[in-house]
């Protein structure tokens, strides 16, 4: 009898092992959708408007503010219908830029032109420092003849409603929390982030206090991902490699959550095709440490889920 309840643990481990590996085949196929629509060349065409900023830029954007989401200039935030709020604190980097000077040789008296590189010190602000345009002024025209009212494209990704009938995010708490680090519900300004987790050694993760429960539950699976996945990485590396963080991050999330019944395709799919930048090459190399994150979760959530040496394997 008891061999008889062995085997039935094991088949459904192994039913369960099947079920992570169709969910995670079916973000590659969905991604690849998205990829094909009007709402992707709009997201394109909004994220293109970002400049790429050096690695060393990075680390003073995120030394000075670390919940930075998207950064540009002030009359950038202006052209992408954003203008930044009276008396928000710049986040300094270092800009280019060259100028020619003039040698004069001092036996010939001839003249040559020749370029020196400078780095001035330049101020940009992140989202949350900005408000949407609802109407353009003479004074934004002014700062940049691009100025225009605010049209969310910012991302594919669609908030999830309603409720967390599974108890997914009470029971992820419980676990993660176990491993050493905190969770709490906070306001967090208006950037599109949902929630992070810190990388200053202090093992916190904040989950924003506004979103539904469907939401927060997703939200909190991702950012238990990154506690358990991305803690020990530098964060220059982090920083160079976020966007590989972030597709493993979401489709830890997006399998954890399709093992315990739940559908969070909504918003995962356009997130993960956001930081893979619609390559589907990043979904497949990041798989196989996706899907050992996603079955330790699930099986740390619901016991049943994997057998013990599943887990063992998946830790």
């Amino acid at each position: 009898m008891a061999r008889t309840a062995t085997i039935s643990r094991e088949q459904r481990a192994a039913a369960r092992r099947e079920l992570a590996a169709q969910l995670h085949a079916t973000i590659t196929d969905k991604v690849a959708a998205l990829t094909n629509t009007d709402e992707w060349a709009a997201f394109l065409d909004y994220a293109t408007k970002f400049h790429a900023y050096s690695l060393n830029n990075l680390m003073l954007i995120i030394a000075q503010r670390p919940d930075t989401s998207q950064v540009a200039g002030y009359n950038k935030w202006l052209e992408l219908g954003r203008h930044v709020r009276k008396g928000e604190k710049a986040i300094r980097i270092r800009g280019f830029s060259s100028r020619k000077i003039t040698d004069t040789d001092p036996e010939t008296g001839d003249d040559a032109e020749r370029k020196i590189a400078t780095y001035p010190i330049l101020s940009v602000f992140d989202i949350a420092q900005t408000d949407p345009i609802t109407e353009v002024t003479d004074w934004m025209r002014k700062k940049n003849p691009k100025a225009r009212v605010w049209v969310d494209l910012a991302s594919p990704a669609h908030t999830l409603i309603g409720d967390d009938p599974a108890d997914i995010y009470s029971r992820t708490v419980d676990y993660i929390t176990a491993q050493g680090w905190t969770v709490s519900r906070e306001q967090i300004p208006e950037t599109g982030t949902n929630g992070y987790t810190t990388t200053d050694g202090t093992r916190r993760i904040v989950i924003a206090a506004d979103l539904t429960d469907a939401q927060a539950a997703k939200t909190v699976l991702h950012e238990t991902a990154h506690a358990l996945m991305h803690a020990d990485i530098d964060t220059a590396d982090y920083i160079a490699h976020r966007g590989r963080c972030e597709v493993e991050a979401e489709s830890v999330a997006y399998v954890a959550a399709g093992m315990l019944g739940v559908d969070t395709s909504d918003y995962s799919i356009g997130y993960i095709a956001g930081w893979a930048e619609g390559n589907t090459d990043v979904i497949a190399d990041t798989a196989a440490r996706v899907l050992a994150t996603a079955r330790q979760i699930a099986a740390a959530l619901d016991p049943d889920t994997l057998t013990d040496t599943d887990t063992e394997d998946a830790a």
